[in-house]
């Protein structure tokens, strides 16, 4: 495969995974997963993102310095490392392919080197850890508005 048809399926395949991750629990109205998915990838684009700006490491290609981390590796591993926590390997499995397939994607479109692709794949795994809690499908927390009111509601299915 060519570099640009591996830059092309690393784009898609990092956020076509963010939207999975936010569009699994909107479809099961989770409100809580979405936003410990939102949290997370949040989190791990903003410690990228400093990494980026901060760190002077020119790309492979020689287009700019900013490879490390990979931000697409990151996006991609917190998509998938939040589906694995909250529902499963049945979720997580098919993300963490995808999310390897990204980081493969980055290196052989020649946009990092694998340091680039690990610390991106860490920092994606380290934030979705820390804000996702496994999926209870018996206990949901529901917010409401109504009229100049607000709140959360706990739900439990016995």
């Amino acid at each position: 495969m060519s570099s640009d048809s591996w830059s092309t399926l690393s784009d898609i395949g990092a956020y076509g995974l963010v939207g999975v991750a936010l569009a699994v629990p909107a479809y099961k109205e989770d409100w809580q997963g979405f936003q410990q998915a939102g949290l997370s990838i949040a989190t791990g684009a903003a410690v990228a993102f400093v990494g980026k700006v901060s760190i002077d490491s020119e790309r492979p290609d020689g287009s700019n310095n900013h490879s490390f981390p990979s931000g697409h590796t990151t996006n991609a591993f917190s998509s998938a490392t939040t589906l694995y926590l909250r529902y499963g390997w049945e979720a997580g499995l098919p993300a963490y392919t995808m999310a390897t397939l990204v980081g493969v994607g980055r290196v052989e479109a020649d946009r990092h080197y694998w340091k680039d692709v690990l610390a991106g794949a860490a920092i994606g795994v380290a934030s979705a850890w820390v804000f996702t809690d496994a999926f209870d499908e018996n206990v949901q927390l529901v917010p409401w508005i109504e009229n100049d009111s607000y709140g959360v509601s706990m739900r439990y299915r016995w």
